[in-house]
């Protein structure tokens, strides 16, 4: 609230100015503040922070070392990450002598997404009914969280193992990550890269002339 007070002296039948003093009272401004704050603490949702699930390998000690890192060849899909946001992969074991058993592809939905639902296509059906049983309100949370963990993992689904060079970049490592989570892949393991898989990298690139060079 304002307030004005009015000041003034006669003397001798002549009046002087008045002088006005302006005050301000901010006091109901306070509690106006106080009134906006705990509005916005009440309705404002926080934001949750983005996190990607990783899956860890198992503790069981019955479940020998060899046992944990034997993976069935025709399942196994192998990235290997390059410089200038390049991507390889080979399908089961590489073939060192053939430098096109090595396919290159890119983070596009058309590359590396599209190969992946392609060979992880039954997984991605059942989750897909799954995700609307869910929406449904046919299935609890929990149920639901189990039975993806179940259908991510089954016999069929494809392991896939990310290698990544020296020149790679961070965000080619996320977005490989990323498409893991998109193409409901749910085994797959981070390791460093070989030797022999740069030498696939540079006899693509050279298309065959090493292995040539090799064989004679």
């Amino acid at each position: 609230m304002a307030e004005i007070q009015e000041s003034g002296n006669k003397k001798g039948g002549k009046s002087k100015q008045k002088k006005m003093t302006v005050r301000v009272d901010f006091t109901p401004m306070v509690d106006m503040n106080m009134l906006l704050i705990t509005f916005f603490m009440l309705c404002t949702s926080l934001s949750k922070p983005q996190t990607m699930e990783i899956s860890m390998p198992s503790n069981d000690k019955d479940i020998t070392e060899e046992q944990q890192s034997k993976v069935k060849a025709s399942q196994a899909i192998t990235l290997l990450l390059g410089s200038d946001d390049k991507m390889y992969y080979y399908e089961g074991e590489p073939n060192y002598k053939d430098y096109t058993s090595l396919k290159e592809t890119t983070y596009k939905p058309d590359g590396l997404r599209a190969m992946l639902l392609q060979r992880n296509r039954t997984a991605v059906n059942e989750v897909n009914e799954l995700k609307q049983q869910k929406l449904d309100l046919k299935i609890s949370e929990e149920e639901f969280s189990k039975k993806l963990a179940e259908i991510k993992s089954g016999k069929d689904t494809p392991t896939v193992i990310i290698k990544a060079t020296d020149n790679a970049s961070y965000k080619n490592l996320i977005d490989a990550l990323d498409e893991m989570q998109i193409c409901n892949i749910g085994k797959y393991v981070i390791t460093d890269i070989a030797e022999a898989d740069e030498f696939l990298i540079k006899n693509f690139d050279s298309k065959g002339e090493l292995s040539q060079n090799i064989a004679e």
